[in-house]
């Protein structure tokens, strides 16, 4: 997963600009059907019946960040398109893309389909 300029300013701010950064309580998965620009946070979000945000733990362990539980979305009401990437947000509505990736493949979402992630399947990692 790339960080978004958002977050990317903020951890620079925080190490080298003295100003204190507070980490969300919660962060929530998004899914996305297109991203022209996920630095700038200019992302399509899936909208349809039933979706909404998914809370989204992690664990982390050397330079790397893991989902630490599967995350499952609920069952989709309508179809929602072809989910392509992923983004994390500080909220469960609006709030600020932490951070987006391209899914391996791109999943199209029908009416009844549920999306999962299984857990260690999404990770952040800082080189």
């Amino acid at each position: 997963m790339s960080f978004s300029n958002y977050l990317e300013t903020e951890i620079l701010d925080h190490v080298f600009g003295g100003a204190a950064y507070t980490a969300p309580g919660t962060l929530y998965l998004a899914l996305f059907t297109a991203v022209a620009d996920g630095e700038t946070g200019s992302v399509t979000e899936v909208s349809g019946t039933a979706y909404t945000r998914k809370s989204v733990a992690f664990t982390v362990s050397g330079n790397t960040a893991s989902n630490s539980a599967a995350v499952e979305f609920d069952t989709a009401g309508s179809a929602w398109g072809t989910v392509t990437h992923v983004g994390i947000y500080d909220a469960s509505t609006s709030g600020n893309l932490m951070a987006y990736a391209a899914l391996s493949s791109s999943k199209t979402i029908e009416s009844g389909d549920v999306f999962r992630v299984p857990a260690g399947d999404l990770d952040i990692t800082l080189n």
